[in-house]
């Protein structure tokens, strides 16, 4: 038995590992590459393994980076179920289709540059047609009810408290008698969240799969999301008149971002100008959360019972549909908030927004998330003088910040929490994924002195056998 580690080693994205067994080949997650610069699209293009040869696919969750390469696994031949939440299933659907879409206008806009440069032309990872046949392949499931996924494997989700429908996999492995379980972090959330429960316990784990995205950092608790949120608007729209443009994940940010607004009108605080989501799918994803209302924490849903029946609307919120009433924002004068995606600024109408309106300095762009370092939204963090964005030099004019107390990865403290119901003498070996090397170096320090001995940072392409 072993596994290879086809993304998210020793980088964020592209989360993709392989299990090796004598039966068949279980594939945790088939995520996309995003943010790596020159590199992103070949990283994408092509799998280091043959599709045909998976014999399930089991998905964490519905962020891109696990789920975005999905239908072209499909289109090279994988034939398996896909097992996930039923929750998850949903978002999957409507953001594979978004993505499929963004696809074909980046790569014709990529290859009119391209052309001009003689350079070979991309081609779309995937269709839409690629998706509904991808999602055909679903059979979702329900949190700790064990199913089967092939002869001597068995699969149980326990929630991960990451988005809507996120799940830590627990993959239990009869082999000659004796049982194995591979447990997958898939993303962890944080025990504080606004709107999510806390991850869940799971039984005891031979060998361990864990994200490391903020391994070595603490979130600031003493920080108060809705005050910062109320002073750069403030600063931004009421003090400069101008806008602020925060790129936004559409599943899981932005609602989190509309439920922080939610709670200032509620207070009296929200300042009355327009809260433009420009993002259908957004719109979507935060549809699809009010429909699975039973994963929200004790605290929203107290919240919602004495009459607050949607904790994402409020007094001035507008979504765009079309991608003329998004353009026609550029020529907007008025000040205003813009939530867009990608969270990372990478792709999508936000990159658009930032371009239009980064060189005025009554205008600001404030990053709610983690971002690749190659990506837009990385590379603005460190605040330049300019920037390049589609092929063209930008001078950055406008107030770059970043809301750090918003999160739906946990921190160090969080992660220790979430092995705790682990005996660490019993682990034979933990994987460090999903993380930058230096993050994950500290924090495999951190698990060293928590008890855990066999501690392995893989590299992308690397494959590991499992100790006995």
């Amino acid at each position: 038995m072993h596994i290879t580690f086809h993304g998210a080693a020793q980088c964020v994205t592209g989360s993709k590992h392989l299990i090796h067994l004598a039966q068949g080949n279980i594939l945790l997650d088939c995520g996309m590459f995003q943010g790596m610069g020159t590199s992103t699209y070949n990283l994408n293009a092509s799998f280091n393994f043959e599709p045909s040869t998976v014999t399930a696919l089991i998905l964490s969750h519905a962020h891109i980076d696990h789920c975005g390469l999905i239908p072209k696994l499909v289109q090279q031949g994988f034939v398996g179920r896909i097992y996930c939440i039923q929750a998850t299933m949903q978002l999957t659907s409507i953001l594979l289709q978004d993505s499929a879409h963004i696809q074909a206008q980046d790569t014709k806009q990529a290859n009119k540059r391209r052309a001009l440069q003689g350079l070979p032309l991309y081609e779309p990872l995937y269709t839409e047609q690629d998706v509904s046949q991808a999602i055909a392949l679903f059979t979702p499931q329900e949190y700790n009810t064990p199913f089967n996924v092939m002869q001597g494997v068995t699969c149980t989700f326990t929630d991960a408290g990451h988005i809507i429908g996120s799940a830590a996999v627990h993959v239990t492995i009869t082999e000659n008698g004796i049982i194995k379980q591979i447990t997958f972090s898939g993303d962890v959330g944080r025990y504080t969240d606004a709107i999510l429960k806390s991850p869940q316990t799971y039984s005891q784990a031979d060998y361990i799969i864990m994200e490391s995205t903020y391994g070595n950092t603490l979130h600031n608790q003493a920080t108060n999301t809705e005050d910062t949120l109320l002073q750069w608007i403030t600063n931004t729209c009421v003090t400069n008149a101008g806008k602020l443009i925060i790129p936004a994940f559409s599943v899981g940010r932005t609602q989190e971002l509309l439920y922080a607004l939610n709670t200032l009108e509620l207070q009296g605080r929200l300042p009355a100008l327009d809260y433009i989501v420009d993002s259908p799918l957004s719109q979507d994803a935060t549809d699809i959360l009010k429909q699975n209302t039973t994963y929200f924490n004790n605290t929203i849903q107290a919240i919602m019972a004495k009459g607050d029946s949607d904790p994402f609307a409020f007094k001035g919120l507008h979504y765009t549909q079309s991608s003329a009433e998004s353009k026609l924002l550029n020529y907007r004068q008025q000040p205003c908030v813009i939530i867009s995606a990608s969270g990372m600024a990478d792709s999508g109408r936000v990159k658009h927004h930032i371009s239009n309106n980064i060189e005025n300095s009554r205008n600001a762009i404030l990053l709610s998330g983690y971002c690749e370092p190659n990506s837009l939204g990385g590379r603005l963090k460190k605040q330049p003088k300019e920037v390049m964005i589609y092929g063209q030099l930008h001078q950055v004019n406008a107030t770059i910040g970043e809301l750090r107390s918003m999160s739906a990865h946990g921190d160090y403290n969080d992660l220790l929490q979430w092995l705790s119901c682990q005996n660490s003498s019993q682990v034979k070996q933990l994987f460090l994924v999903h993380g930058e090397l230096g993050v994950q170096q500290d924090l495999k320090h951190t698990l060293i002195a928590h008890g855990y001995t066999h501690i392995t940072i893989p590299k992308l392409g690397e494959e590991v056998a499992l100790m006995e």
